[in-house]
């Protein structure tokens, strides 16, 4: 059994994404950062870096944080969606490593200068847009190479879709980056895909 602690993020939504599509048993334990549950000394115990998702693994007594980490993780565990061979696990891996350091960084950020900074700032509003449309641009250049990030359905893919959902909510548009726009179609079509965004409820 995997206990989840998670929320509506796009992080979050990697794992739950992760463990519909692995089929493991899991609770959802809810951790409302908006109230700022995630600096309970019960969670920071769990994760002392204070943020979501993190994961415990009941059955070997092992807890994760950092949602790139716990896909790795949980990939191991089952033995799916990252390759054994190297040249492809280490694509795989780079591509998970170009999601974590660059699409959540650059979109979470854009994201908070235009919707949610107190006073905007045209210039980082512009900075973050500019370079969240870029890495659009990364992404549909790759996608012009086969159905998924990596040619197989893979953690990578997992990572990065609910980042790129969120276009609209970002005031965004994929119109100009066809491969990406029909990714993101293909993958909001996986059952598991579809379950795994909806929590926690």
């Amino acid at each position: 059994m995997i206990d989840l602690y998670t929320f509506t993020t796009p992080n979050g939504r990697k794992i739950s994404i992760m463990l519909e599509e692995v089929e493991l048993d899991y609770s959802v334990h809810k951790v409302d950062i908006t109230k700022g549950e995630q600096f309970t000394p019960e969670y920071i115990a769990i994760n002392p870096n204070s943020k979501i998702p993190a994961i415990i693994d009941r059955d070997k007594d092992i807890t994760v944080f950092e949602s790139g980490a716990i896909l790795i993780y949980l990939a191991k565990k089952t033995g799916k969606l990252l390759p054994t061979e190297e040249k492809a696990y280490f694509q795989v891996i780079e591509w998970l490593m170009f999601q974590m350091a660059n699409v959540g960084p650059m979109f979470g950020q854009y994201n908070h200068f235009n919707r949610y900074a107190p006073e905007k700032f045209p210039y980082a509003i512009e900075r973050y847009r500019k370079e969240t449309l870029r890495l659009y641009g990364v992404l549909d250049k790759q996608l012009a190479q086969g159905e998924y990030i990596c040619g197989d359905y893979s953690i990578a893919d997992i990572a990065t879709f609910p980042w790129v959902a969120a276009y609209e909510f970002m005031e965004l548009t994929l119109d100009e980056h066809p491969h990406l726009k029909q990714w993101v179609e293909t993958m909001s079509k996986r059952p598991a895909v579809e379950k795994g965004m909806q929590v926690p409820a």
